[in-house]
């Protein structure tokens, strides 16, 4: 065959669990010796990655080429849109940031898009074995199916069967799955190979009756349903995972805790994935200003839009709450936007987040910020003291330090040796503290060295990290998927769709 099939996950709605599927896909198939890519042509997410060359892309998909043991290279996610704005988003083309667009200028690009999609996988399907594409939201939205890109019309050009991805734990699944099916014209509904069944809670056997009536009403197969898991974790994909999050009361409990301020322009959230491992220590994202008093640390997280984020935390009242809790000996690290956030002053002299001007920061670090292009998108190595770890970087800002120290020592940025200085301590005690470095968790010594400064540490950190550590869950992910879905029944509709499916293309 002159090119690699696909098989295709899309879903009834957002945050089915089309993402981790697909990775679960990309493991399985690999465990059975196949040379496996995922592939998603448009991603919409401020959870973002540097790949080996010092591109961008969305982080699912960096998750999946994991699972699949490769490289992530920017062909597996050529398209991805950074929200600034309600309306508005940065367009990053094959890892590079173009332009701020609104959703009607993007719409009005998307056959010069779609081109650049269809390449990305043509390259992907010469140089793999199978390529697994994850679809984005719901793939019925009849309103926008017409100039989608990224559900059955890229389904459709790979030729791929596709799985249907349903919640279960939303309710309503059998309307989700029948209703989503009664929207789609018939080419899209005939290329449904058939269902999975996500996030189930309870006794299994109890659903095989609405297997049964699925099976029968649509005459398609249920390949299986997956109970909910919690004895592993997987990255995931966007922030929709952590919306609306509840006041909490660290005091209360019995372990030491986190708190991350969920900013709304919130990216990268995942960079904070590892504190969550951490044996005694509890982390939570909140929202809602509250006392912080009882939290052993607070972290300001990256952000798509510094200066709005830097308005809002004002406006709502968590700068009072975080001046409040620094008089009372607290501990903040700024992570990327939140280093910004905790500067005196961010400039945007070119307007690249909003109106040209100057915003007042919260005062908290010695550094100023100017946004500027180009976008830094590197994988960086660094030190601090004998620790060295590995993160990566995505920013438009410059931050100069004008006191304090830098926080590490860069040693390389995309394997290019430098030396460099990055982030800022304020004080002697290092209860303030910021940095560029994405990912930095991911080291274990980093961890070690921020919970003693927290005065934990007596907490013992896993040794186990980064990769390897999710390489691990990726295991556990496959295990239960083949645990409860059918494999071989997806293995033999992805041959048949290379004999019997329609083809648009005619490829």
């Amino acid at each position: 065959m002159s090119k690699a099939p696909c098989i295709a996950a899309l879903g009834t709605g957002s945050d089915v669990g089309k993402s981790v599927i697909a990775t679960a896909l990309c493991r399985v198939f690999l465990n059975r010796g196949f040379r496996v890519a995922p592939y998603k042509a448009q991603n919409m997410s401020n959870n973002s990655g540097v790949t080996p060359e010092g591109l961008e892309m969305g982080r699912a998909q960096i998750v999946q080429a994991e699972a699949a043991r490769i490289p992530p290279h920017v062909d597996m996610n050529p398209i991805l849109l950074k929200p600034t704005s309600e309306v508005g988003s940065q367009i990053v083309l094959l890892g590079e940031a173009t332009a701020n667009s609104t959703a009607r200028e993007y719409h009005e690009r998307k056959s010069t898009l779609l081109a650049t999609a269809c390449e990305s996988l043509d390259r992907l399907r010469d140089q793999y074995d199978l390529v697994v594409l994850e679809g984005a939201g719901s793939c019925a939205e009849v309103n926008l199916m017409a100039n989608d890109i990224v559900n059955f019309r890229m389904a459709e050009y790979a030729e791929a069967p596709v799985i249907l991805v349903a919640d279960i734990h939303r309710g309503g699944v059998f309307a989700q799955i029948v209703g989503t099916l009664a929207c789609l014209p018939p080419q899209y509904r005939d290329r449904v190979a058939g269902f999975i069944i996500n996030r189930f809670r309870g006794d299994i056997r109890l659903f095989d009756d609405g297997v049964d009536w699925l099976e029968q009403k649509t005459g398609k197969k249920v390949f299986g349903v997956l109970p909910w898991y919690t004895h592993f974790r997987i990255e995931a994909e966007d922030s929709v995972a952590i919306e609306n999050p509840p006041a909490v009361a660290p005091t209360l409990g019995k372990r030491p805790a986190i708190a991350v301020i969920r900013i709304p322009h919130i990216s990268n959230f995942t960079d904070f994935d590892p504190l969550s491992a951490v044996p005694g220590l509890d982390l939570f994202f909140i929202e809602q200003p509250q006392d912080l008093t009882g939290f052993a640390g607070v972290i300001l997280p990256g952000s798509k839009n510094t200066r709005w984020d830097l308005d809002w935390v004002k406006d709502i009242g968590w700068s009072q709450r975080l001046s409040d809790y620094t008089r009372n000996g607290g501990h903040i690290l700024g992570i990327c936007g939140g280093y910004q956030l905790m500067g005196r002053y961010v400039h945007d002299p070119d307007g690249l987040e909003g109106p040209a001007g100057t915003t007042r920061g919260l005062d908290l670090l010695p550094v100023e910020t100017v946004l500027q292009a180009p976008k830094t998108t590197t994988r960086s190595r660094f030190s601090r003291g004998d620790i060295e770890g590995t993160g990566y970087e995505i920013h438009m800002g410059r931050t100069r330090r004008t006191g304090g120290s830098p926080l590490f020592s860069v040693l390389t940025r995309n394997q290019v040796p430098c030396e460099d200085e990055d982030g800022c301590i304020a004080s002697k005690d290092g209860r303030m503290m910021g940095t560029y470095m994405h990912g930095l968790f991911d080291t274990p010594g980093v961890i070690r060295q921020w919970l003693d400064t927290l005065g934990l540490d007596k907490i013992a950190v896993p040794d186990i990290h980064g990769l390897e550590a999710r390489d691990r869950e990726y295991d556990l992910l496959a295990e239960h998927f083949e645990k409860f879905i059918d494999t071989q029944a997806i293995t033999q509709a992805i041959i048949d769709a290379r004999e019997t499916l329609p083809s648009e293309t005619g490829r």
